[in-house]
């Protein structure tokens, strides 16, 4: 035995963190977090007298509010496991995101991205393209139009590439499918006015092209520096998975009740 798994396994009322939110402990180190705080310091310290005991399993049962003087106030419960597991998986969900282009927004997209519930297609056709390696990113080195044709449905797309024919054949393509979650397209107002009346010659209906989101990223944040519009774009892409995920509990739960 050379770690205790630490999970939340049910929660009453406000809680630091949700229940399957998980920590591993060993004798001198903590992946993963059940919430901080005191809380995590009483598991921290309760693992680790397991470990030292040979214990393999235990409970806490805790009262924020009177226990640990945490203002949330809410009821905690714990299991506490011994494990071989080194690892924590670090979402129960990921999305499949297609990012076109690998210019200096497209590099500071994914890097933004890597610590976040997103697997990223990269694509980019340039030959002189050497991408540098990230966590959950898969580069592809081929034609955007070909990579946008086979993705698979429920999707997210961002489209940044270094060519605006190419950025508007990709938009038609995407806005023509029924199944993306998400198409996002780097540019101005005014760029999106001139795709939008494109995309009208070419035929698009425009509840197709009202799907087309251009400016990217979080409306009031200033800056054009490439880290500053990828974080814009991930915290719009968060929310976005987000509402999704609220919309899907709201229909599991309407269509067990």
């Amino acid at each position: 035995m050379t770690c205790i798994v630490v999970t939340v396994s049910e929660t009453l009322g406000s809680a630091p963190r949700e229940a399957g939110a998980a920590m591993i402990v060993t004798a001198n180190s903590v992946s993963g977090t059940i919430g901080g705080g005191a809380l995590e310091h009483r598991a921290i310290v309760v693992a680790r007298e397991m470990l030292a005991t040979g214990a393999t399993r235990h409970e806490l049962r805790l009262p924020l509010g009177p226990t640990l003087k945490q203002c949330c106030g809410g009821y905690v419960i714990l299991d506490l496991a011994a494990t071989e597991q080194q690892t924590l998986p670090q979402f129960d969900h990921r999305e499949r995101l297609y990012l076109y282009g690998a210019g200096h927004v497209g590099r500071a997209v994914v890097a933004a991205l890597s610590a976040l519930p997103f697997d990223v297609v990269w694509v980019d056709e340039r030959e002189d393209w050497a991408p540098e390696a990230r966590p959950h990113c898969q580069a592809v080195n081929s034609s955007p139009i070909d990579a946008a044709t086979a993705a698979e449905a429920g999707a997210y797309h961002l489209i940044m590439t270094h060519d605006h024919a190419l950025d508007l054949d990709l938009c038609a393509l995407l806005l023509a499918r029924d199944d993306t979650v998400h198409v996002g397209l780097i540019g101005s107002a005014s760029k999106r006015a001139r795709f939008v009346s494109q995309l009208r010659a070419r035929g698009l209906l425009e509840d197709k092209i009202d799907k087309l989101v251009c400016p990217i990223g979080i409306v009031g944040i200033r800056g054009k520096e490439p880290s500053i519009i990828a974080a814009g774009v991930a915290a719009e892409l968060l929310l976005i998975r987000s509402r999704l995920m609220r919309h899907s509990d709201n229909r599991d739960q309407a269509l067990h009740a």
